[in-house]
């Protein structure tokens, strides 16, 4: 089953810019939950988004250099058989 893979709340403030940094797993790729996938950074500080659940990364959404906000779907990702 595919899902939206959202950006979570990371505790920052509203007006903050969140830009995506860097993508520790690329298109294809399986990854497990908890473990990082992506990496953000406002002009405050840089943050590791562990995945919430296991699966594979299907599209990258957001790409490294996007600004994005809290809930922007970043991915999709396939999660049936993980």
């Amino acid at each position: 089953m595919q899902e939206d893979l959202e950006l979570p709340d990371l505790g920052v403030e509203v007006y903050d810019e969140i830009t995506v940094s860097f993508w520790h797993v690329e298109e294809d790729e399986e990854f497990e939950e908890g473990e990082d996938i992506m990496e953000v950074s406002t002009n405050k500080a840089t943050f590791n988004i562990p995945a919430p659940y296991s699966g594979r990364l299907i599209k990258i959404l957001a790409q490294e250099g996007d600004v994005v906000k809290v809930g922007d779907i970043i991915a999709i990702t396939e999660t049936e058989g993980y």
